[in-house]
């Protein structure tokens, strides 16, 4: 199983200017680029229609949203609603965003780390406070959602007959795309 290549549809959600491809870039590519970015459709109002079409087969699904910016927490409730209505098996990881801004200024928090982690725990996902400038849980998020994948994975095609404990195996590399707009 070593070396083999798992493709899973990840998808990036959130309000425009959240961070979302500060995110990809990171993970991809280890680096922070300044701005400007050009408009992700993802997170444009006027393209929710399409974006119904960009989630659809989604098996993981991160939602961002801006620490420092409450309205983009609200719109992040938005989407895992709309993930939800679409993709029932799609897995959400909410992952705020720009977490170097509020460490180096509290007052510059906008979204209640509490708040967030009652509503993380009431929809079942997993919460990450990330950083893309410093690289903070970045990598962490995604090695998550991709072994969040396998386990699922592992899980839906054992047996009784072949049940194996999962801990002694040696976990598989993994390689897998993230779909952004």
């Amino acid at each position: 199983m070593s070396g083999q290549r798992v493709d899973v549809k990840v998808v990036m959600l959130g309000k425009e200017f959240v961070g979302k491809t500060s995110l990809v870039e990171r993970y991809v590519h280890n680096r922070f680029l300044n701005g400007p970015y050009q408009n992700d459709t993802a997170g444009s109002e006027r393209y929710e229609s399409m974006s119904r079409i960009y989630y659809r087969g989604a098996r993981a699904a991160v939602v961002c949203f801006d620490l420092t910016d409450s309205s983009s927490y609200a719109r992040a409730r938005f989407w895992v609603n709309e993930v939800r209505n679409c993709e029932e098996h799609c897995k959400i990881y909410l992952c705020g965003t720009k977490s170097d801004l509020v460490q180096n200024d509290r007052n510059a928090r906008g979204v209640d780390y509490h708040d967030v982690q009652d509503y993380t725990d009431e929809i079942k996902a997993k919460l990450f406070e990330t950083s893309s400038k410093t690289g903070q849980n970045v990598d962490e998020l995604f090695q998550i959602v991709a072994e969040d994948y396998l386990n699922v994975t592992a899980f839906q095609v054992m047996t009784e007959g072949d049940a194996v404990n999962l801990a002694e195996k040696k976990k598989p590399t993994y390689l897998f795309g993230c779909c952004h707009q």
